[in-house]
């Protein structure tokens, strides 16, 4: 009989790297229809723990980070002379690895830069802030029976507030496919970096494609019923963006990953 655990004990004996011993946990934790069961997906969040950024090549970015916070930020987010941004940069996507079982990739994020509003159809997501603050904000949706017509013509959904508040790290997230804030967004206080795992990953083909919405502008709230728990006060109105694509002027470009290789 094989045992997952197998895998964790020889890790710690032959001193493997950290993101090595994460990847090895998620290749017998995570199968392509997600996480095989609650426990294997607390060792994944476990060894996600003790990620740092060293672990991962991010070490000096860390340190410039830590220093920008505690020493040059100023009132309104800025820095240099005359107040002028100094992080023009678009936020960098390092990618790690991907099998059709998970992915696991970092999002480096300038101060103000925005990741917006988008969700994880079908996927479970460990989400770690290596370094650095952000806001942020996420929902779920609320399930309605019977939606109006007016509901369906005006293409909205409702959903209900998660979470929203500063995160700082390190912190570790999980969010599920129906629950704990599937539909969120992020917004950088500091230069951050925030590593994602990923089960199973996007895939447009099975249905799996990344999804931008935005706050409706609907004045009238289209009439429902909504399930007796929630609290029509902290019920949102989404909406979705055409064709799966991005708000105009986000831009992630992809960066050069420095940390251990991950071999298939």
């Amino acid at each position: 009989r094989f045992d997952n655990s197998d895998i964790l004990n020889s890790t710690s004996k032959c001193k493997m790297p950290k993101i090595k011993s994460l990847s090895n946990a998620c290749k017998v934790s995570f199968s392509p229809d997600g996480p095989i069961s609650d426990e294997a997906l607390e060792r994944v969040r476990a060894l996600l723990d003790e990620i740092r950024p060293i672990d991962v090549g991010l070490d000096n970015e860390a340190q410039i980070a830590r220093n920008w916070n505690n020493s040059t930020r100023q009132p309104n987010g800025r820095r240099g002379r005359n107040g002028a941004n100094q992080f023009t940069s678009p936020i960098k996507y390092l990618h790690i690895h991907e099998s059709e079982s998970f992915s696991m990739g970092i999002f480096c994020m300038p101060p103000s830069s925005v990741i917006p509003l988008h969700n994880h159809p079908g996927m479970t997501v460990l989400s770690k802030l290596l370094y650095g603050t952000l806001h942020a904000e996420s929902y779920d949706w609320i399930d309605v029976t019977d939606p109006t017509d007016q509901l369906q013509e005006l293409s909205v959904r409702p959903a209900r507030l998660v979470r929203d508040r500063e995160m700082s790290a390190p912190e570790t997230t999980i969010l599920y496919p129906n629950r704990g804030g599937n539909i969120h967004t992020f917004r950088a206080i500091t230069p951050c970096a925030l590593f994602d795992v990923l089960s199973p990953p996007y895939s447009a083909e099975k249905g799996r494609d990344c999804s931008y919405f935005r706050k409706s502008s609907v004045r009238e709230t289209p009439p429902v019923v909504l399930p007796g728990e929630i609290n029509s006060a902290e019920v949102i109105w989404l909406e979705e963006l055409e064709d799966h694509q991005p708000p105009e002027g986000f831009v992630v470009a992809r960066g050069l990953y420095k940390g251990p290789v991950i071999r298939r």
